[in-house]
């Protein structure tokens, strides 16, 4: 199996990045990854439907990367949903260009863990805040993988934290390509970046 990855960054103010910066850096390495940073590429929003939608045609993963904001995506992901996901394209009856492409988050959130659950301070897990995406890998036909998270990222920045988080990627990264996806344990995980070998499966796949 040789899966290729479309990486999909968001960062308005990515110069002031270190997490995100580092991670779109390591992936933008590798040979199987498309990378592209939204904000450099469409510095005006005018985003390219056509082209976007062929990037998607091309590729069996899609990552969307960003930093999470006021419990959400930074604007110009909502922006590129809003414009290339078209009817009959992504959805309605004869919009099948998504189906059964592998679709992950990889998001970094300032709160540390234990602020993300129904009794912490923000109530509800990454997973429950991005329901939305989960919605939209479903009604577009892509099997949704659970976020890849970095909690507590300002203080992660330079720390054992931030190169355990870079290892987590790139064992990821290739994990998607390579291997297929053990559903049953992907669909109750509320997150990814700790659980890498058993949301994967080893050996023939049928």
């Amino acid at each position: 199996m040789s899966r290729k990855i479309l990486l999909l960054m968001a960062h308005p103010a990515i110069h002031r990045s270190t997490v995100n910066r580092s991670l779109f850096k390591l992936a933008d390495q590798v040979d199987y990854v498309t990378a592209i940073d939204l904000y450099a590429e469409y510095p005006d929003h005018h985003i390219d439907i056509d082209v976007e939608q062929q990037r998607l045609r091309d590729h069996d993963v899609v990552i969307f990367q960003f930093p999470m904001y006021w419990y959400s995506t930074p604007a110009i992901l909502k922006e590129w949903q809003d414009l290339v996901l078209e009817y009959g394209f992504a959805y309605g009856s004869e919009g099948k260009a998504l189906h059964d492409k592998l679709f992950i988050c990889a998001t970094s959130a300032g709160g540390s863990e234990d602020t993300y659950c129904a009794t912490g301070y923000n109530h509800f897990s990454v997973r429950a805040l991005l329901q939305p995406l989960e919605q939209m890998a479903s009604l577009t036909g892509m099997r949704y993988l659970p976020p890849f998270v970095l909690f507590d990222s300002r203080r992660a920045a330079d720390g054992e934290a931030l190169k355990t988080h870079q290892k987590r990627w790139r064992d990821l990264l290739v994990q998607l390509q390579q291997h297929d996806v053990d559903w049953s344990f992907a669909d109750q995980a509320k997150r990814s970046e700790n659980c890498l070998e058993q949301l994967f499966l080893r050996g023939e796949t049928p």
